[in-house]
């Protein structure tokens, strides 16, 4: 089934705790609209569009009659409901396509990366007589079933020549559906190297690095496959600043990074990695294997990629329904980065500054901020960024001390895909109540510190959970302080 069909946006009702504050629910209809606001089915129909023979994609323009076939192919958590979306849009014109996307509630991605079974393509729900197939992989550690699609889609892409258009999906999400390791790595030394790169806490460039050459798609690979054919890259960043090499790991894009440079972030984690893909990253750094394409590279000639969605896809339409709330909404930034509890601690202190002295927007006031903050696993519990990020402003909120103790306050963090990390909640609200007192603070920080946010916010009636939302956008946040 599309995940567009599946998707969700939070109500006031997802909020666990009974009759919910005017904060709240400004903080619940600010989440809403920004997810809204980048579900496929709105970005495609307003930024792709057919005219007569023209195919117009953002500010590009494709001559539909110029070429033989049209195919699409890519991966991410927001290609399902984009396929269905352009499928609306081109109907029949689509030859054939192979996209890799998430799971939607109910399905049960093959996890054994040993199992050669799995695959089975999925049609999309919408649309008769889809051409696109879609296949159902893993994140944030891809699966075989994954692999399998995955490696039908790169067959596809190679199957294309100077005749073909070919449109390649690239979404949030990317980097672990769409995957293809190298043949002397292999899924199982793959998804381990991924799986302690997260948890040592790397940021998306550094494990992006890694995964790019340990990939067969990824760092412009894809690209490269479908050279000659005219690739339109259509993307939806989850990333920070919308580096095309970093969306999904870059298979359209030119890429700087290098095998030494992959040798270099595991050894500055100090990541004992398996024997196969320490072997592969030292033979590419000596020369023996090739490069990832760069810039100047000829497979790039007839390729254009255009970000359709992005967190300021989100901040501006959460900025829009602050407004129509009769609030002077801020956004403070779209590249919030680092560790997740420090960036609540920061919004923490933001929402005390605006109580106390009206900087740096007078209440009653909404603060917005977007960006992708990472968190350094040490203990063994169950949470993600967005939940440590808003555990730790809920313990700055409840310091006897804090300007907002007594405040009508509300603070919300929540992945846009509506899955922070790998726990099946998109994200918590939090509020000066949320702690109630020294002894439930105590709880609360033992809790974080043992990275077992999930639970902890759980309890305090405090978690969002959406399921699926069908896009991919970054981290959201919104800080709400009333008069």
């Amino acid at each position: 089934m599309a995940n567009d069909e599946q998707s969700s946006v939070p109500t006031a009702d997802d909020l666990g705790g009974a009759s919910p504050t005017d904060a709240e629910r400004t903080a619940i209809a600010c989440v809403t609209a920004a997810i809204e606001a980048a579900l496929p089915a709105t970005v495609v129909a307003k930024l792709v569009s057919v005219d007569a023979s023209v195919l117009c994609v953002g500010d590009g323009a494709y001559d539909l009659d110029a070429y033989d076939r049209l195919v699409v192919v890519g991966g991410g958590k927001a290609a399902d409901g984009a396929a269905t979306a352009l499928e609306e849009q081109l109907g029949a014109r689509i030859d054939e396509g192979v996209i890799v996307v998430d799971a939607v509630d109910g399905d049960s991605p093959e996890e054994d990366e040993a199992s050669s079974e799995g695959g089975d393509p999925r049609p999309g729900a919408d649309v008769d007589n889809s051409q696109i197939d879609r296949v159902v992989g893993g994140h944030p550690v891809p699966t075989s079933t994954g692999v399998e699609g995955t490696a039908r889609a790169v067959e596809l892409a190679r199957s294309a020549d100077e005749n073909t258009l070919v449109l390649a999906l690239v979404t949030g999400g990317a980097s672990a559906l769409f995957a293809a390791p190298a043949e002397s790595v292999g899924l199982a030394a793959l998804r381990e190297t991924t799986d302690a790169l997260l948890r040592a806490g790397a940021d998306i460039d550094e494990i992006n690095a890694v995964r790019k050459h340990l990939s067969q798609v990824k760092g412009g690979r894809l690209a490269a496959a479908a050279a000659p054919a005219t690739v339109v890259g259509i993307a939806f960043s989850d990333v920070v600043g919308d580096d095309l090499s970093v969306i999904g790991s870059g298979p359209t894009a030119p890429d700087d990074s290098t095998y030494a440079e992959a040798l270099a972030v595991l050894d500055r984690y100090g990541i004992d990695a398996p024997a196969a893909v320490d072997r592969h990253l030292r033979r590419g750094a000596d020369g023996t294997k090739t490069e990832t394409p760069t810039a100047d590279a000829t497979v790039f000639d007839r390729v254009e990629t255009h970000v359709l969605a992005n967190a300021a896809t989100a901040l501006d339409a959460a900025a829009a329904a602050a407004a129509d709330l009769g609030y002077d909404p801020l956004v403070l930034s779209s590249r919030i980065r680092g560790e997740a509890r420090a960036a609540g601690v920061t919004h923490a202190a933001i929402a005390e500054e605006v109580a106390d002295s009206g900087n740096p927007v007078e209440p009653p006031a909404v603060v917005l901020s977007g960006g992708e903050t990472t968190v350094t696993v040490d203990g063994d519990g169950s949470g993600g960024p967005n939940l440590e990020c808003a555990l730790a402003a809920g313990l700055e909120f409840a310091r006897p001390e804090s300007p907002v103790a007594e405040r009508p306050v509300a603070f919300l963090a929540a992945d846009t895909d509506g899955h922070d990390g790998s726990t099946d909640a998109a994200g918590a609200l939090v509020t000066p109540q949320t702690i109630a007192d020294a002894a439930d603070a105590a709880a609360a920080r033992t809790a974080l510190d043992d990275n077992d946010a999930l639970p902890a916010l759980r309890e305090r009636d405090a978690v969002v959970q959406t399921g699926a939302t069908g896009t991919n956008v970054n981290d959201f946040r919104v800080l709400v302080v009333e008069e």
